[in-house]
């Protein structure tokens, strides 16, 4: 779900999602879900993704999902002053536990605009059948505005540093991926104001400043492995069915803040970037990912466009192996 998205293709998967959600469980071969993210609690597995009231599933084996009701049944309050006629199609959440409770931070914004937000909700629980199950939201957390910022505030995710200060990394398009230092609530910018630019790749200059622009990245995902900070992102175009671009790239960096380098040394600030999977004639693009350990093993979570059903966007789980310091995963198949 991304600036890139047009009119017609969302339409086309809210149709796809409504149909195939009406079931209860499913394989995750048959599991469509866009900008996954997951997390375990009391050996259950919950997934969060793109869609109505933002997605939610779980899972005991990571390979038979339930889907179960959405995070919220109508759009926040605070959502239309940002976007206006917003329909509570929600993107990209990211989900954390932490002193006792999970965040989940989500973005709303308005197509092919940086008129964009990202908020944050808690919950005590994942669990639904669990008395203090009760989502609560607290508004938003950072705002973008056309012609005013060079950046769009959707796609969060939550990463501490070494002393545990909070780093929200997010952004699309405009002029790259973006980190800001939060206070110690998670729901709030520390000051003064700390921001900087993770990762970017060359846009034209003779775009307007409200245009996404031509710097096609997104999706950042930071995991902190063996004294290395490591920036997963996506490249190129997502959301256009059987003829996406996706693919997944990564770097590194001894410190939070960057500055990031790949595999080669070129920094992600000047377009550099590993490639760890991309897609193939059976899968179109293969993007915004989330990446985790789960019972000692780390795992890649992320969709991909299954070619064999005209693109619709699945659920795909890839074990992480490490080669002289960098992730490698299995090729799509």
């Amino acid at each position: 779900m991304r600036v890139s998205f047009s009119l017609n293709i969302y339409i086309w998967v809210l149709l796809v999602y409504g149909s195939v959600f009406s079931q209860k469980t499913l394989h995750i071969n048959e599991t469509i879900v866009h900008d996954p993210v997951m997390i375990e609690q009391d050996g259950t597995y919950y997934l969060f993704c793109t869609g109505k009231g933002i997605s939610m599933f779980s899972s005991k084996d990571m390979n038979n999902w339930t889907k179960l009701n959405q995070v919220f049944e109508t759009a926040p309050q605070w959502v239309e002053k940002v976007v206006p006629k917003f329909d509570n199609h929600i993107w990209a959440p990211d989900v954390s536990f932490h002193n006792g409770q999970y965040y989940l931070y989500y973005s709303v914004s308005a197509f092919a605009k940086n008129t964009s937000a990202i908020g944050v909700a808690t919950n005590k629980t994942l669990n639904p059948a669990d008395k203090n199950y009760k989502w609560i939201d607290h508004g938003i957390v950072i705002e973008s505005v056309p012609n005013r910022d060079l950046w769009n505030a959707i796609d969060p995710n939550l990463i501490f540093d070494e002393n545990n200060t909070p780093w929200l990394a997010f952004g699309s398009f405009w002029n790259g991926l973006k980190m800001v230092k939060l206070n110690a609530d998670l729901k709030t910018i520390a000051q003064p104001q700390e921001w900087h630019t993770i990762a970017r790749r060359e846009r034209s200059f003779k775009l307007e400043d409200k245009d996404p622009g031509d710097a096609a990245l997104e999706a950042p995902f930071v995991f902190k492995k063996d004294g290395y900070y490591y920036l997963f992102l996506s490249w190129d175009y997502c959301c256009r069915g059987e003829n996406s671009t996706y693919k997944v790239v990564v770097g590194r960096s001894k410190t939070v803040q960057g500055p990031y380098v790949d595999a080669t040394g070129k920094p992600l600030f000047e377009g550099g970037g590993t490639l760890v999977i991309e897609g193939n004639k059976n899968w179109a693009g293969v993007g915004h990912n989330s990446t985790y350990t789960f019972k000692g093993k780390d795992y890649l979570v992320f969709h991909a466009y299954d070619m064999a059903q005209r693109g619709v966007p699945k659920l795909k789980i890839k074990e992480i192996k490490w080669e002289n310091g960098w992730p490698k995963v299995e090729p799509m198949n």
